[in-house]
């Protein structure tokens, strides 16, 4: 049995006791990297420039380690950061790699797994930004600032029809390059809030609701529980009003996981019957918001057609993911095959689909990419990175768990598979994956050894 004295891990650091003391000790961390960081999501308005800092990035970290001979590893990273950051990334990229081999299109699956390596370094990179207090706080802080301010231009677009930041981007691409970010019909097809993301990239919501716990942490910790009732509400109407329901369900895990210890359960509830309030006044002051929740009620039809128009055309890719997995359940149709095996699988061919023309271009849902995509052993592969991940926290000591939260509570919702998903194989969505893997690798295991409790 575990002896009660040890079910805390032991954590080892010679002459480093304290957790305010790392800025100090043995691990310093690359200075530059959390202002890498910070550019990095600064500029996902702009995706070619935020990958150009990632690559950027990444060859810096192999340079840097490549130049000291990998002898200065451990003054970036304790060894714990160092195995855990990389478990993470070959849970998701061995999978990918695995796939490749009898993809659908296997020229198209390999030059994809060869280019995602390049996450590796950058892992390491985004876990030495946070591997001391004086990184964390810069890394953390600057998460919530970028949140708190796509929130306030997206509350100003709701008021006046138009994102300052947006627009400001829209006009400087005019300038350069004649056109804007977004075609006209881009522009009027859009059905919520765009933001900073402008109208032809309607992930604002989901983006937010992922990365919220930043600002509320941020929020309560600075004022207290008003400050973070503040911070959710104002980030609520942005999620509302800019996200689909995935990232309703998403925001509403932050609010439980976060608020609990904010406000205790009491408060909390009050806080959630205040949503559903303000979650009906929205709905009549916005038709896409009131057109959604209707479109959720149609899951009470006791038809199958009902369930498909609330899952919004789900249903039906849901139902081609697991043909996918059936005929090829050791490594899948490859990753980002999807819309290559959908035609060939498709349940209902030739009926026009709820989304429209064309095949579907992934599975909308966690479990079912990674099983359609890469099979069963890419299913494995992930359950064991999450496995190793819970096995961190649950034998890190209360500090660790404390500064690695924020982190925490955004990966944990970002891959919750009681939701719909965007693509964990695409370039954003997968970055943003790994980039909050490694937000919580670096900080959980920033500079201390963790080992299990012994067996008596």
């Amino acid at each position: 049995m575990p002896n009660s004295s040890t079910d805390s891990p032991t954590l080892s650091s010679p002459g480093h006791d304290h957790d305010h003391d790392h800025d100090h000790g043995p691990v310093r961390g690359w200075r530059w990297a959390p202002a890498w960081i910070l550019a990095y999501v600064a500029l996902w308005p702009a995706p070619g420039y935020a990958e150009g800092i990632l690559v950027l990035g990444a060859l810096l970290a192999i340079v840097k380690l490549v130049s000291s001979r990998f002898s200065g590893g451990n003054q970036l990273l304790s060894h714990q950061a160092w195995a855990l950051t990389s478990v993470l990334f070959f849970a998701y990229w061995l999978p990918e790699l695995v796939s490749a081999f009898d993809a659908v299109d296997p020229p198209r699956s390999l030059r994809e797994a060869a280019v995602d390596l390049r996450y590796l370094p950058f892992l390491w990179l985004v876990a030495s930004a946070v591997a001391n207090d004086r990184g964390r706080r810069t890394t953390f802080g600057g998460l919530a600032v970028i949140i708190g301010i796509w929130t306030v231009d997206a509350l100003l677009q709701a008021l006046t029809g138009t994102s300052p930041l947006f627009f400001g981007i829209d006009s400087i691409k005019q300038a350069i390059s004649g056109h804007g970010m977004c075609t006209a019909e881009e522009v009027a097809g859009a059905d919520r809030l765009g933001g900073i993301l402008g109208p032809c990239n309607l992930k604002l919501g989901i983006v937010i609701a992922s990365l919220s716990s930043f600002a509320l942490y941020a929020a309560g910790r600075r004022f207290g529980s008003a400050g973070w009732l503040l911070a959710a509400a104002a980030v609520g109407v942005v999620v509302v009003l800019a996200g689909s329901r995935a990232s309703w369900i998403t925001y509403a895990l932050v609010l439980v996981l976060s608020g609990w210890r904010v406000l205790g359960w009491k408060k909390l509830v009050a806080v959630f019957g205040f949503g559903a309030v303000m979650l009906v006044v929205l709905a009549y002051a916005s038709h896409d918001v009131r057109d959604r929740l209707v479109r959720t009620t149609h899951v009470l039809a006791a038809n199958e057609e009902g369930v498909d128009r609330a899952l919004s055309g789900r249903s039906r890719i849901w139902g081609a993911a697991l043909c996918m997995a059936g005929r090829h359940p050791v490594n899948g149709v490859g990753a980002r095959g999807f819309r290559e095996a959908f035609p060939a699988c498709d349940p209902q061919r030739g009926e026009v689909a709820q989304w429209g023309e064309g095949p579907a271009f992934h599975a909308h849902q966690i479990v079912l990419e990674v099983l359609s995509e890469t099979g069963g052993f890419g299913l494995l592969l992930w359950l064991l990175g999450a496995a190793l991940a819970w096995r961190a926290w649950r034998f890190a000591d209360a500090a660790a768990r404390e500064r690695a939260r924020p982190a925490m509570l955004a990966l944990a919702v970002t891959v919750f598979p009681l939701n719909t998903h965007l693509a964990f194989y695409s370039t954003f969505w997968g970055g943003l994956t790994l980039l909050l893997a490694a937000l919580y690798a670096g900080s959980l295991l920033a500079g201390r050894a963790i080992e299990p409790p012994s067996a008596t």
